[in-house]
């Protein structure tokens, strides 16, 4: 079977350009699937390949200098986002009449419409990274004129309802999502794995607290730094060590400075961040929105309890609350605060919420996973 993946960069550090990687890789080596991933924007020389790609996997890249358009305002940016609207279509095109696949896959948050007006006789699947309520939407954004934010929300309307009208399947991650988009023609739910290699497993004796994930609003680390204020005042001998890279790094640093919080560091992403999942007795998470929460799963498999807030969505499904972990009310600050004092305070617990989420962790089985996409695929062979 041909399976073209279209995407605008394997060049970001994030979780869904992490797991698109590994999948693509298991469909060509195990599955034995032509795969061709087409990224869009994407500058090899100069934005290379995060996660590796397996030499199975045929890469194209467009090369299309679509960022050119942040050099005017608006309106003119909507007249050059245009052209390269229509360069990208045109492209597009060219290249899948040359690998006539029986399958398109794109990811729900990005060039999602492009991929579903190909015009393309394969069938069309897209994948929703992050919930729907707030894919293309300004609080995601956060855009800060009125005519951006009046345009992203025209722009989103459309976008969406084309992901409704014209994919053949929306792939969702969790149960919450797949509500959302109950108008789609057909959803389904595949939830991701996780295949890190693991350099142990947590002892929950350690007296450190780990984050991982952009520094970016939606991940919350406002709100995390609040809580760690709080937190620390009583356990001044815990560590948070936060693990990620963004464009709030500067913020939140001066947020730190501002409330004078101790024993809290930032560091850059790590290609050995399972030795610091290992090394960690509590994993945090305070996000806003998740699609999934792929951080939960790693922290899970080794054998780290986990807090996180009940955002939309994805947390909830992951965590067994009061098993794994505990899940808090989204937003509730002072909740938070204290599950997180009570569990530092409590190795016992530490260690029997460790045991659960590894249990729990099992049941996103690597090869399971895949076996759903690949029931998936063959469900739509009569395609093309």
């Amino acid at each position: 079977m041909k399976i073209a993946y279209i995407i605008d960069s394997l060049a970001s550090k994030g979780g869904a350009e992490r797991i698109i990687s590994e999948k693509m890789n298991y469909l060509a080596e195990h599955y034995g699937h032509e795969v061709t991933v087409i990224t869009c924007y994407q500058f090899p020389k100069t934005m290379p390949n995060v996660y590796p790609i397996s030499r199975k996997v045929k890469q194209i890249n467009l090369q299309i200098e679509a960022h050119r358009q942040y050099r005017y305002s608006y309106p003119k940016r909507l007249l050059i986002k245009w052209k390269y609207f229509r360069q990208l279509q045109k492209e597009l095109r060219v290249i899948l009449s040359s690998i006539n696949p029986n399958i398109i896959i794109g990811v729900g948050y990005t060039l999602a419409d492009v991929v579903c007006q190909s015009n393309y006789r394969a069938a069309v699947i897209i994948e929703s990274h992050e919930a729907r309520m707030f894919t293309m939407s300004n609080k995601l954004h956060q855009e800060r004129f009125v005519l951006s934010k009046l345009f992203v929300k025209i722009y989103r309307h459309f976008y969406i309802k084309t992901i409704e009208k014209k994919a053949n399947v929306v792939v969702t991650l969790t149960k919450g999502d797949a509500q959302e988009w109950s108008k789609a023609r057909r959803v389904e739910i595949i939830p991701n794995f996780s295949s890190m290699q693991m350099s142990g497993i947590s002892t929950c004796e350690n007296k450190k607290v780990i984050a991982v994930g952009r520094l970016e609003w939606q991940k919350g680390y406002d709100r995390l730094l609040d809580i760690w204020g709080e937190a620390s005042q009583t356990h001044p001998d815990w560590q948070l060590n936060i693990y990620g890279e963004g464009s709030l790094e500067k913020e939140l640093k001066e947020q730190i400075n501002r409330q004078g919080l101790a024993n809290i560091h930032i560091h850059d992403f790590t290609d050995s961040i399972s030795s610091q999942y290992a090394e960690s007795s509590i994993c945090v998470l305070t996000s806003r929105f998740e699609g999934f929460s792929l951080v939960l799963l790693e922290a899970m498999r080794h054998g780290v309890p986990c807090i996180t807030f009940d955002c939309p969505f994805g947390p909830a499904e992951v965590v067994d609350d009061n098993q794994c972990g505990y899940v808090i009310g989204n937003g509730d600050i002072k909740q938070f605060v204290s599950k997180l004092n009570y569990l530092m305070e409590s190795t016992n617990i530490r260690k029997d919420f460790s045991k659960n989420a590894i249990e729990k962790a099992q049941t996103y089985n690597k090869e399971a996973i895949m076996q759903q996409w690949q029931q998936l695929f063959e469900s739509l062979h009569t395609y093309q």
